[in-house]
């Protein structure tokens, strides 16, 4: 039976399986529930299970004879927004929403620990399935990697998925290199000399200086940053002033930095903190800044990659691989591929009718998404796994 077939065997599960967990949605590390209903799962599948790594992690480990050692990682939790679709799935948690896939990445998950266990005959090894929490912009695969989740065993390859709404249903993208941007955070505190809206000449107009350096930020991109590289600079936040007739003393900026290249990323940072201190010391205003690196780029292995890319065409056809997605968005799963070879893909998701983006309040997926993913990954994992037959 081939892998699609296989996948087909266990779909309505997947698709229960899913909505159960969009139902119950919980935050970064506070995926208790969820964790507690994945460790059942997998325990009752014969997996041994490990939990609270990485407060609310779990990690399912199945040995199948001597092999070798391949990862599969699951995040699952959700995202701070309230739900405004009208199904009969929909959150049940206010102000909690599956608006990234998570909750399908979940189904993936176990639906993989199930076909891996129903057809041991088809690879031979270890396989290590993580569950893991906080991804949305908590780094969570870090900590778990801190708390040793690479070790014990240590894997020889790592695969990640994605279920992507700007894709059709029925595509998946697999492609070598980086595929997701780093991610830095930065924040900047102007401080000038407040007073009377009327009488600018007596004051240090911190908004105006904000603005003249949200300005010159653009030019970093244009003018400094070869053009057939890849760059993002943007301000989120200006918080500056309480009344109209009142110049405040003090604005603060916050943004996000986006490069898919250490070399562009240190360029970026050099280049706003140049303009950002010399635009304040232009219009006499203090400034503190201050960077953080929130995660690197997610970078595929190209032998890894390929042997996804062929899974991709035996299990969908060849029409169904696309070659080139990148997005200027970041992962964490950043974090496990630069310590083991692996491959991050792209899942096709985009429902009929209107497809709303990922992190939207109406996000929905089409639900073969998880048949495809389902069948792509246990291949892929089968693939990787027979090296020992």
């Amino acid at each position: 039976m081939k892998a699609l077939d296989k996948a087909q065997h266990i779909s309505e599960q997947l698709v229960t399986w899913r909505r159960y967990f969009h139902r119950h949605p919980e935050l970064g590390f506070q995926e208790h529930h969820t964790a507690a209903k994945i460790a059942a799962v997998l325990e009752n599948l014969g997996y041994a299970v490990q939990t609270g790594i990485a407060y609310t992690g779990v990690v399912g480990l199945l040995e199948n004879g001597p092999g070798p050692v391949v990862m599969a990682r699951f995040d699952m939790d959700a995202l701070p927004i309230q739900e405004m679709n009208d199904v009969a799935y929909a959150s049940e948690n206010t102000g909690v929403m599956h608006a990234c896939g998570h909750d399908a990445h979940i189904a993936i998950g176990l639906g993989i620990a199930t076909l891996m266990v129903e057809n041991r005959d088809a690879w031979q090894g270890t396989l290590k399935l993580v569950f893991q929490p906080g991804e949305e912009g908590m780094n969570g695969a870090e900590v778990m990697v801190n708390e040793g989740v690479l070790e014990n065993p240590r894997p020889d390859a790592v695969l990640a998925l994605h279920v992507w709404n700007s894709s059709p249903a029925g595509s998946v993208a697999a492609t070598p290199g980086p595929v997701m941007a780093s991610a830095q955070s930065w924040q900047a505190k102007i401080t000038g000399k407040g007073g009377h809206a009327a009488q600018p000449q007596e004051t240090i107009d911190p908004i105006v200086t904000a603005a003249l350096g949200i300005t010159a930020l653009q030019t970093i991109v244009s003018r400094n940053i070869d053009p057939l590289d890849s760059a993002v600079i943007t301000v989120g936040q200006l918080l500056s002033g309480d009344t109209f007739n009142v110049i405040p003393d003090n604005a603060e900026l916050k943004g996000t930095i986006r490069t898919f290249k250490t070399e562009v990323r240190e360029m970026v940072e050099e280049r706003l903190r140049a303009i950002l201190h010399s635009t304040a010391q232009m219009m006499g205003a203090e400034i503190e800044l201050d960077l953080k690196s929130l995660s690197p780029a997610v970078e595929n292995d190209p032998q890894v990659t390929q042997i996804v890319q062929e899974v991709i065409k035996d299990v969908l056809g060849p029409g169904a691989l696309t070659i080139g997605t990148r997005t200027m968005a970041s992962e964490d799963a950043a974090f496990f591929l630069r310590e083991i070879p692996g491959c991050y893909f792209f899942v096709g998701s985009q429902p009929e009718g209107e497809a709303w983006p990922h992190h939207n309040p109406r996000f929905d997926i089409d639900e073969r998404a998880l048949l495809n993913g389902t069948a792509v990954m246990f291949a892929s994992l089968c693939r990787l796994l027979m090296e020992a037959k």
